[in-house]
């Protein structure tokens, strides 16, 4: 939890461009950023010093500032400078969980930061960081309630994504490297149950899980997440892993891939049952279309055939490999093959036709 609790201190420092500590409700320091060695623009108080250097703060600072009400605010507070004491005006955001006050993070802004503007994007991604603190010091799971925020993200209309972007980046940092996991197929009642990753059900069909990464471009996380999530599903439920993104502004796109990854391994055998985004090949062509072209509808209404033209065109056209895929005789597979150009019109023969067949045969079996 410590290593956490500096890591919310780190990002509302750089948030803010100011100095910061996190006391608990005793004014015991629990973390701190680092003041800059050539002062900035930022002057350090005697009440910094003693906070750093005596882990904590002095009763009579804890009595001058509680007597401004700190203890039960609920919001930013600016509180004032008294320069006999030594102290400089502060920004106090309070950390809170669950109805209580549970600690304090300061920051020697040098009054830059309105405490009341709600429309200050920084002020309030370090709102969120303080609410962040607040969870991790009341012991509870800190990715407990991501899923809201997730889904939001994804699915919401384009103000509750920003806003829902916003509290995931201050969640999860802006550059943190990320993936999506998305799950699909027949959902039991009441399923998922939180996995380590955060969880956000879209419909009973689909569901999104956020993977943070060891390092950027390492999916094995992803990878292994969706595996024992699928572990814990029916059978004939797929996965699908996205591409890594830097921080959640890239959420959108990642479940856009990991979407329709999963729709493909649940439809492509040699994909199955975890598929990434950056091995689908051609089925990316596929999944782009809105629809299958309408000069193979007379195709797709003959499975037989419609099964005899997209084993053709897998094996790049491959008599042989067709007709051993097909455990059918070679004579066969040229009259299906003639069928098939008397029935649609369409010459396998051409590169844009079978280009215009492959996609369309594939997009119908992603419908």
């Amino acid at each position: 939890m410590r290593d956490d609790l500096q890591d919310v201190v780190d990002e509302v420092a750089r948030l803010l461009r100011a100095p910061a500590t996190l006391e608990d409700v005793d004014f015991t320091l629990l973390a701190f950023a680092a003041h800059p060695l050539d002062g900035g623009d930022t002057a350090m108080d005697a009440v910094r010093t003693r906070s750093i250097l005596g882990r904590g703060s002095t009763p009579d600072t804890r009595r001058w500032f509680e007597d401004l009400g700190i203890a039960t605010a609920q919001r930013p507070v600016r509180t004032p400078a008294d320069p006999d004491a030594g102290i400089l005006t502060r920004l106090l955001l309070p950390v809170r969980h669950g109805g209580r006050t549970l600690g304090y993070l300061w920051l020697l802004d040098g009054g830059r930061t309105d405490p009341d503007d709600d429309a200050d994007p920084a002020l309030a991604a370090a709102v969120a960081l303080a609410a962040r603190a607040g969870r991790l010091l009341a012991g509870g799971d800190d990715d407990g309630d991501l899923g809201e925020a997730l889904a939001a993200a994804l699915t919401g209309t384009p103000p509750a994504r920003e806003r829902a972007t916003r509290t995931l980046t201050a969640r999860l940092g802006e550059d943190t490297p990320l993936a999506l996991v998305a799950l699909r197929g027949a959902l039991p009642e009441g399923w998922p149950s939180p996995p380590p990753a955060a969880v956000a059900a879209e419909d009973r069909r689909e569901v999104a899980v956020l993977v943070r990464l060891a390092r950027p471009g390492d999916l094995r996380p992803a990878a292994t997440t969706a595996s024992a999530a699928l572990a814990r599903l029916p059978g004939g439920a797929a996965a699908g892993v996205s591409d890594p993104a830097a921080g959640p502004a890239g959420l959108p796109a990642c479940w856009a891939q990991a979407r329709t990854a999963a729709r493909v391994a649940a439809v492509a055998p040699g994909l199955a049952p975890v598929a990434r985004w950056s091995e689908l090949g051609g089925w990316r062509v596929a999944a782009a279309l809105p629809a299958p072209d309408p000069a193979v509808a007379p195709l797709l209404a003959d499975p037989v055939l419609a099964a005899t033209a997209e084993a053709y065109l897998d094996t790049g056209g491959s008599v042989v490999r067709t007709s051993a895929a097909l455990s059918i005789h070679r004579q066969t597979l040229y009259y299906r093959l003639g069928r098939i150009t008397a029935l649609t019109g369409l010459d396998l023969a051409d590169g844009d036709t079978r280009l215009l067949v492959h996609a369309s045969l594939r997009r119908a079996r992603l419908s």
